[in-house]
């Protein structure tokens, strides 16, 4: 056994500075810490949020619960708290085109007072008419226009009567219809006395009455004439009083708006159907009409006040919109649609504003992975940011799924930096396949997976987590809990001096120890509770891991951890499944016998193994070759498998324990149980670190527990997986008592020492391996099976 390759306990695990945590427990200024180490992601964000171009907006690339969008949105907010107020955007209606609604910029927090000055407009109007109709002077004036009409009408009358008398005939006129009736003695007579008549004299009135009547028509010709000049006169008496009645309300409302040119042309354009509409509503007929007072300010409302898209409150800065749900209309807007009268129906105050509007002039954050799956966005949201202008267009229609009618929006410029949240894989496939993507978004903030733990970034962690003790209602944290859960944050990452990024999981650790706290009716948060939160944790999720374990006590699981076997060796596997990661061993066998059939994975064969897996089986034959069939062919059939493995396997992390269980097989060299073993290996032989390597010893350490420690058993690990340990308090307490010992190794050979309790013999400059060792014994044994396959005798 090679003792210098046995680690002792203080390497196997990071030791924080204390008296670091200690400084920074105490300095508040670190409460102010916005991010936690990424240099490189914040000097990227500077210079993002600084440069002011077109084309230079931000892709944030980084795996989730590393803290980005928090990070993000904190950093941007303070940046933002400098720059200018945009400008508020309304929609009014279009006169002229009612379909096209116009746009019109105002100044922060003009919006909503124009929106009260047209509510103010609309009250007025409402209390002028139709109470100007009832002015004693328009009344005049409509009385006189009726008089001329019926002067007209009377002289007409008059002259045919005073005809009709010279004739002996008279005339009448009762419900707007006239009729004549003949005089015998200075009398009408009737009917009756009528047919008493000769017939010449009945004939002589009826002529007579014919000529009347077509006399009076000749008389009349022009009263519809007249009836239209009079509604004409009465129509633009309306008019004027309409007119008189609102050009002072109106008036006010230009020179207070003068200097809003948008505001003025809809004030003149407002004018001329301003006039029309209290014409048709608000005439004096109308107070006697059913609909009341709210059903005509229902109306000017509809028409007149402006729709207010986007307000911003005076020096409130530059917005920071995060849309967690980036679909089409959540982007872009929409127009709503009402039911009337079975129709379907909307104007230009149904126009909403999508999130595009709300960030114009700021920042709009957006989930890559979220927008990229929604229809139609990527695209529009490119040609907004090319174009510089948002105008409501719904793809719907193109493809012919609405065919309703509705409106076409005027566009509104937009300056706006887009900041996109996503994968690594996202990013560099739409660098791959989206020309544009380079145009657009080019700057990367590009968050690390790790944090070198130095000074600083220990300061700003412990002043994240301080921070969000306070946001938690928690008093404080203990020194012994803060240097918990900096060794936590080692522990995820997997290494001695690096943190996670993934602060998110800091953060539900202290959301869980709260609870423990609480518990032991305390508010302030101690290391018991770090504890009692991850060991809650590792009983909730920890059914599988105990499961195996238990096969594995229970003898359905074969391994062995005591005694010496050829061809069997314990290997080290880590399984994931949900939020559960943890190791467990697994026995690895191999058999050699004469042939030519090489080195066969089982596991691939049955297509269990996958690309990775495979890939570190074939390289045994490799080394083999290299190692030992220099002067002789590489021939033998060797069968590798991973014992009671029934589902997929990957990684090349059992590469070592494969070649250790082939080599073992080959020598008839028996390996130790009480040790297990992982690591990946090159063609050359030199061993190559692994992932998982602390739950790989924590899962073959457990099993030892159970069985009983002897003092023999341990686990061989690649020396380059030596800086990777972070290992849990048992082991390290067992390795300090002797009970448990792990090894680190460079190379093949350095493992076989280990494994073996032999020497792996370097070779000579003849090319020889010494007598008695483990690489003498494969050549032998391989030269051996050469010789018999292809049927010359060995030297």
């Amino acid at each position: 056994m090679l003792e210098y390759n046995r680690l002792t306990p203080h390497q196997l695990s990071a030791k924080p500075s204390r008296r670091l945590i200690n400084q920074a427990l105490k300095d508040d200024n670190a409460l102010s810490a916005t991010f936690i180490g990424q240099d490189r992601a914040r000097t990227a964000l500077d210079f993002g949020l600084g440069i002011d171009a077109s084309g230079y907006n931000l892709y944030v690339m980084g795996e989730p619960a590393t803290g980005r969008f928090t990070l993000v949105d904190e950093y941007i907010t303070k940046h933002v708290n400098t720059l200018s107020t945009p400008d508020d955007w309304c929609y009014i209606n279009n006169f002229d085109d009612e379909r096209e609604p116009v746009a019109i910029r105002l100044s922060a927090g003009e919006s909503k007072k124009l929106s009260t000055e047209m509510d103010s407009l609309i009250d007025e109007i409402l209390d002028t008419f139709p109470a100007a109709y009832d002015n004693p002077g328009y009344q005049r004036k409509k009385a006189s226009i009726n008089r001329q009409f019926d002067q007209k009408y009377e002289k007409v009358i008059e002259e045919l009567e005073i005809f009709a008398q010279n004739n002996q005939v008279a005339l009448y006129e009762e419900n707007n219809s006239i009729s004549f009736s003949p005089i015998i003695d200075g009398k009408p007579i009737n009917d009756e006395d009528f047919s008493q008549m000769s017939d010449e004299q009945r004939q002589h009135f009826y002529q007579l009455i014919d000529q009347l009547e077509n006399r009076l028509s000749e008389k009349l010709i022009e009263l519809p004439q007249w009836k239209r000049e009079t509604s004409e006169q009465i129509r633009q008496l309306k008019r004027e009083t309409a007119e008189q009645g609102i050009k002072p309300i109106l008036k006010q409302l230009e020179h207070k708006y003068a200097g809003e040119l948008g505001i003025v042309k809809f004030l003149h354009q407002l004018k001329p159907h301003l006039i029309d509409t209290v014409m048709e509503i608000l005439t004096e007929q109308s107070k006697d009409d059913k609909q009341d007072e709210y059903d005509r300010r229902a109306i000017l409302e509809e028409q007149y006040s402006p729709n207010v898209l986007i307000s911003h409150q005076i020096n409130s800065g530059a917005p920071v919109i995060y849309e967690a749900n980036p679909t089409y209309q959540n982007l872009f807007g929409r127009i709503e649609y009402t039911s009337m009268q079975g129709s379907v129906y909307t104007n230009y105050r149904m126009i909403r504003a999508g999130a595009v509007h709300r960030a114009n002039g700021g920042y709009l954050l957006l989930d890559a992975d979220k927008m990229i799956q929604q229809p139609y966005v990527w695209e529009t949201l490119k040609l907004a940011l090319k174009r510089g202008e948002m105008k409501m267009e719904f793809p719907q229609q193109d493809v012919g799924m609405v065919n309703s009618m509705t409106l076409n929006p005027q566009s509104i410029p937009i300056q706006i930096k887009v900041v996109l949240l996503g994968s690594r894989d996202l990013y560099y496939n739409l660098q791959d396949y989206d020309d544009e993507f380079d145009e657009l978004f080019r700057v990367l903030v590009d968050f690390d997976y790790e944090i070198p733990l130095d000074r600083t970034t220990l300061f700003d962690f412990v002043g994240r987590v301080r921070s969000q003790i306070y946001a938690i209602d928690l008093a404080g944290i203990s020194t012994k809990a803060m240097y918990r859960l900096v060794e936590h944050g080692l522990r995820l990452a997997e290494h001695q001096h690096r943190l996670s990024a993934r602060f998110a999981d800091i953060i539900e650790l202290l959301n869980e120890a709260k609870y423990f706290c609480l518990q032991a009716q305390t508010s302030t948060l101690d290391a018991v509770h770090i504890e009692a939160a991850l060991d809650a944790k590792t009983l909730r999720s920890g059914r599988i891991s105990q499961s195996l374990l238990d096969d594995i006590k229970e003898g359905q699981i074969l391994i062995a951890t005591n005694g010496e076997a050829v061809g069997k060796v314990n290997g080290l596997t880590v399984l994931e499944i949900g939020d559960s990661v943890f190791g467990t061993p697994a026995r690895i066998t191999s058999t050699v016998y004469v042939g030519a059939n090489g080195v066969v994975d089982i596991e691939r064969e049955v297509e269990l193994g996958k690309s990775i897996h495979s890939k570190g089986v074939m390289l045994l034959s490799g080394y083999l070759g290299h190692k030992y069939a220099q002067l002789f062919p590489l021939t033998l059939s060797a069968n590798i498998a991973l014992e009671q493995s029934y589902g997929h396997i990957d990684g090349d992390s059992a590469s070592l324990g494969e070649l250790i269980a082939l080599i073992s097989a080959l020598t008839e060299i028996p390996v130790k149980q009480n040790l297990a073993v992982t690591g990946s290996i090159n063609q050359y032989g030199e061993v190559q670190s692994v992932g998982g390597v602390n739950e790989k010893i924590e899962g073959f350490f457990k099993l030892c527990v159970h069985r009983g420690l002897t003092g023999e058993q341990g686990v061989v690990i690649p020396k380059s997986n030596q800086i990777n340990l972070m290992l849990d308090k048992e082991v390290i307490e067992a390795v300090k008592r002797n009970q448990f010992h792990i090894y680190t190794v460079d190379n093949v050979d350095q493992a076989l020492e280990v494994l073996m309790g032999k020497e792996a013999g370097q070779i000579s400059s003849r090319g020889r391996y010494p007598k008695n060792s483990v690489n003498y014994a494969a050549v032998r044994r391989l030269l051996a099976i050469a010789s018999i396959v292809n049927g010359t005798d060995e030297d």
